[in-house]
Order: C-alpha cells, then sequence, then structure tokens
C-alpha cells in the first residue's frame, strides 16, 4: 500500500485532488471538526502528504493548528495565498489552482496549475490522473510569480466585475482601459505586500492567458465584496495608493 495522504477540508476542491490520489493509490484520511487530530497523526506516522484544502479564511487557523509531526508535509491550494500565509511551515508545496468545480458539475480547466515543493510531482501525478493538467515549477521565485498571477486574476476579475459585471473576456475587451486601471492598483498592491518588484507586462500577459482560457467566466463571485475589503484594509496598512479600488467601493 502507498503511503496515506490527509485530507484537511472536504468540499469540492479537496474531492478532486482525492479522487486523484486514490486513483494514484494512496488511501486519503479526511479530516473533519470531528477529527481528534493528534490521535490521528499518532496512528499515521508515515504519510505521503497533508494537503491542506479549507477556504483562504480558515487557513490561519487550521495551520495554527497542526500537530507538528504534518508541518513539514503540508501542501496548500488556496487562493490569494502569497509567502507570508505559509512563513511557519518547513518547506511546503504550493498549487496555484486554475481549475473550477461547482457542486454536481466536472472539474473545469482554465490554464494547467502550476505546482512547486517537495510533494509537487505527487500533486501533478494525482491530478493527472483525473485529466486535470498541472506543471510543476524550478525555484520559490516561479512560485511567487504565479501566485501574484492568479491574485491578480482574481482581484482584478472580482473588484472590476462589482462596477462592470459581465465576464472576464468582456473586461479585457469592452473595458480595457478600466481592467488596466484595476490592475495597476492590484499590482501596486502585490508588490507592497511581497516587498517585491515585478515585470507588470509579464504578469498582465499571464493574467489575460488565464482570461482566454475561459473568457466566458464570470467577473464578480460571491466573494468580491470583501476581497475589495481586504484589498483596501491592506492598502491603508501599508499606504498604498489604489485610487481606481477606492472610487469601486465608493459606487457600492
Amino acid at each position: 500500500m502507498k503511503q496515506p495522504v490527509i485530507l484537511i477540508g472536504v468540499g469540492e476542491m479537496g474531492g478532486v485532488f482525492a479522487r486523484g490520489l486514490l486513483r494514484l493509490g494512496h488511501p486519503v484520511f479526511p479530516v473533519t471538526r470531528d477529527t481528534d487530530i493528534n490521535a490521528l497523526a499518532a496512528r499515521l506516522p508515515d504519510l505521503a502528504m497533508v494537503l491542506v484544502a479549507v477556504g483562504e479564511n480558515a487557513l490561519k487557523s487550521v495551520l495554527a493548528g497542526l500537530p507538528p509531526a504534518w508541518c513539514d508535509k503540508a501542501a496548500l491550494l488556496q487562493n490569494e495565498l502569497l509567502p507570508a500565509d505559509f512563513a511557519d511551515l518547513s518547506d511546503p508545496t504550493v498549487i496555484s489552482v486554475w481549475f473550477e468545480k461547482k457542486p454536481g458539475q466536472d472539474a473545469k480547466v482554465i490554464i494547467p496549475s502550476p505546482v512547486y515543493g517537495p510533494r509537487a510531482q505527487l500533486l501533478r501525478d494525482a491530478l493527472g490522473a483525473i485529466d486535470i493538467p498541472a506543471r510543476v515549477l524550478q525555484s520559490p521565485d516561479e512560485l511567487l510569480f504565479e501566485l501574484v498571477v492568479k491574485n491578480l486574476y482574481i482581484l482584478t476579475s472580482n473588484i472590476a466585475g462589482l462596477k462592470v459585471g459581465g465576464t472576464v473576456g468582456e473586461l479585457s475587451t469592452t473595458h480595457g482601459d478600466f481592467c488596466g486601471a484595476v490592475t495597476a492598483d492590484v499590482i501596486a498592491l502585490q508588490e507592497a505586500m511581497t516587498g517585491t518588484r515585478f515585470d507588470h507586462d509579464a504578469l498582465v500577459r499571464a493574467m489575460l492567458a488565464a482570461f482566454a482560457g475561459d473568457p466566458d467566466h464570470k467577473c464578480m463571485g460571491r466573494s468580491a465584496p470583501a476581497r475589495l475589503q481586504r484589498a483596501l484594509e491592506n492598502a491603508e496598512r501599508l499606504g498604498i495608493e489604489v485610487p481606481t479600488l477606492r472610487s469601486i467601493a465608493a459606487d457600492q
């Protein structure tokens, strides 16, 4: 039998990865609210991975409660991730998920999902086993760029969508100038949050490639207002000017 995998967060996304891991022959042990994780850690000392598949709002508390033996086996897949979010983990694996999974529907791929870390190949193989493409990155710098690209996609589309609605395809064509203004604010914020300067043109090209991967994707999800509020709070904390984001907020 192959090494087992712990799955924390048994939702739609966690279920996709569980199916791929099971197809590879890895037993998957789910962690729910009723699970004694310390007892489970003692019972299963030899793990392939601990996949943390909770939503981004629950990530901090989940990581704080991980048994010490699991901290060097963690893999993360949340949206809006940056290195500061997993700085306390020892050599985590991180995947930027570029497929969508809704109840009652198969996973819908936008572009291949980049993944980096010691268990990157395991995640790539698990997704490949269920025909979802992923690609293994070679360095932490590549991972940082990919995380910022995903954040740029999510924040630009969601926040712009609060004003114009529609799809990402329409946002990049019909509302190109407005999209560019939102993108500029989001990049400034991401640079401040990471302490890193990026190639802005490369970020925008990568975001637009993701738009093209699913041009009918709706801009504004349920989390859009909360994402805008978080962005404004981070901008205030870091002293970053985000005039377009503030204008959108003023109109809400």
